[in-house]
Parts: structure tokens; C-alpha cells; sequence
């Protein structure tokens, strides 16, 4: 067993190398297909920056009446912190929204001048609340306009906000639909490219092949070198594939930034270089040993 998994091994390498030309033909074909791979990874992890992004800047604020107590407002906050929904809760004191309104304001002259005029804070303690998703607001508001502490509220944000919560949750939705299917359309595309120039690199070897079943070849024998040029060229494509993404990465990152600041894609891709090319290299050596397979089939037939 082990003698004829070597003997596959070694005549696949020689098939490898003694197919020069059409060796390198499917590599670049199969490199073009990593490519597409990467790029659908890519675009799904940018797409999830940016979304992630905007998800942020959302949120719902809470705003007390003048006289509640804080004692009450950090009750209220660790109530709420405690569902499931909810992935922060930060206390904003009626000085600390003040300081943070001037600050906000502090070129403004006219807004200064009128607080001035004024001489005492108009604006109120609050709670800003995070969800883990847009979805979740809704079910938040829900349970802060019946829980036992609604008459401590001054008002609650999320009306203004609920038109922007329904736009990102559509967003997200069409972008997942988007992306799921783009990822089946080109990845078909791909394969079937892929497949037909294995199975022109297999055709030029039918008279060869032909002569190994007439001396008693078993299809297991004959098969198995090809389908170890293919993981061959799913490997090499996948390495090829890696290190163009470097480069790339590295030159399109100041583009990336002009949309989604926080999104170093240099970084991470030299953060998740191992998970990466694992996935390219899984992706290269699947589609090789699958083409190579169903191509050599027509071959085996008897």
C-alpha cells in the first residue's frame, strides 16, 4: 500500500513538471480562481468593518428628568445592562453631557454666548445604550417603556433613531443576501473554469493513459497521479494567491481608509496570515483533487 501511494506521489510530481506548459496554464487559471476566493473574503470582511462601523455610531439615550436621583440612574443602568440584548450602558452625568456639549460647541460663538446668558445647565443625565445588533433596539425600547422606572424618563431616543435602525438592518440583510450569492455565482464560475483546463491537461495524456488499462492498471493507480498534480496546483496557486495579497493589502489600505477609517486590511491580513492561506490552500487543494477527479473519469470507464 504505502510502495503504491508512493509510486502515485512520484508520478504525479513527474506529470507535474513534465507537463510544463499546461502546468503552468492551470496554475494561472487556478491562481485566478484563489483570487476570486480571496477577494470574496476580502469583500466579506470589509463589508462586516464597515457595517460594524456605522453600527457603532447607533444607539439609544435615555434622558432623566432633572430630578432624579443618580443613586436611581445606576440602578437603572445596571437593570438594563443586565438583558441580553444590550452590550454596554454608559452613565452620562448632567456635567459631564455639559462639558461634552461645550466642547462640541466651544467655535460656535452664538451657542456660547446663549449658554452664557443662560448661567445653569439646561441639559439632563442620561444613558446611552449599545446592542449587540440593530435588530435588538426595538425589544430594548420595548422594555424600557414598561419597565417600573418609565416615570423617571424624560425622553428616549429611539424614535429618532428608529428610521436609521431600520435602514442599517436592511442593509445588512441585503448585503448577507448579496454576499451569499456572489460567493456561489463566482466560486461556480471558477470551478468550472478550472475544471476544463484540468481536463485539457488530462486529454493530452489519453494515449498514456490508455496503455495503463490496457497492461492491467487499476483505476485506482491511474487516477492518482492526477490527483496529485491537482493538489499541486491548488497549493502553488494558493501560495501565488497569499503573496499577491500583500501587496495589494498594503497599496489599497489608504484607499480603504477613505470610507472605513478604523479598517487596517494591511493589518489584518498580517494578523490572520496563517488562517488566510489555510483557507486558500483548503480552497486550492479541494478544487484541484475535485476537477482532476470528475475529469479523468470519462477515461475510466469501461
Amino acid at each position: 500500500m504505502f510502495t503504491t501511494l508512493s509510486r502515485i506521489i512520484k508520478n504525479g510530481v513527474i506529470g507535474f513538471w513534465r507537463n510544463g506548459l499546461l502546468s503552468t496554464a492551470t496554475i494561472a487559471v487556478m491562481f485566478l480562481a484563489v483570487m476570486v476566493f480571496q477577494s470574496l473574503m476580502v469583500f466579506n470582511v470589509l463589508t462586516k468593518a464597515a457595517l460594524d462601523s456605522v453600527q457603532e455610531k447607533i444607539d439609544i439615550s435615555i434622558y432623566f428628568k432633572d430630578d432624579t436621583v443618580e443613586d436611581d440612574i445606576l440602578k437603572i443602568k445596571e437593570e438594563i445592562g443586565n438583558l441580553t440584548e444590550v452590550k454596554s450602558v454608559e452613565y452620562v452625568s448632567k456635567d459631564k453631557a455639559f462639558e461634552i456639549f461645550q466642547n462640541r460647541h466651544k467655535e460656535e460663538q452664538i451657542i456660547s454666548q446663549a449658554l452664557d446668558e443662560l448661567g445653569e445647565n439646561p441639559l439632563t443625565a442620561s444613558l446611552n445604550i449599545k446592542a449587540y445588533n440593530p435588530g435588538d433596539y426595538s425589544l430594548i425600547n420595548s422594555y424600557i417603556n414598561t419597565a417600573a422606572f418609565k416615570n423617571l424618563i424624560y425622553k428616549v431616543s429611539y424614535a429618532q433613531n428608529s428610521v436609521v435602525i431600520e435602514r442599517l438592518n436592511k442593509i445588512i440583510e441585503t448585503v448577507k443576501k448579496f454576499g451569499a450569492i456572489l460567493t456561489i455565482l463566482l466560486s461556480s464560475v471558477a470551478v468550472l473554469i478550472t475544471f476544463n483546463t484540468i481536463r485539457l491537461a488530462i486529454y493530452s495524456c489519453r494515449d498514456e493513459i490508455g496503455i495503463m488499462r490496457l497492461v492491467g492498471a487499476s483505476n485506482y493507480f491511474i487516477r492518482g497521479p492526477y490527483v496529485v498534480e491537482g493538489m499541486i496546483y491548488g497549493l502553488i496557486a494558493a501560495i501565488l494567491g497569499f503573496f499577491a495579497l500583500l501587496p495589494l493589502s498594503y497599496y489599497s489600505l489608504p484607499y480603504i481608509k477613505i470610507f472605513i477609517p478604523n479598517m487596517d486590511i494591511f493589518n489584518y491580513v498580517i494578523s490572520n496570515a496563517f488562517n488566510i492561506f489555510g483557507y486558500q490552500a483548503v480552497f486550492g487543494i479541494i478544487l484541484g483533487v475535485i476537477s482532476s477527479t470528475i475529469a479523468i473519469r470519462k477515461y475510466l470507464k469501461n
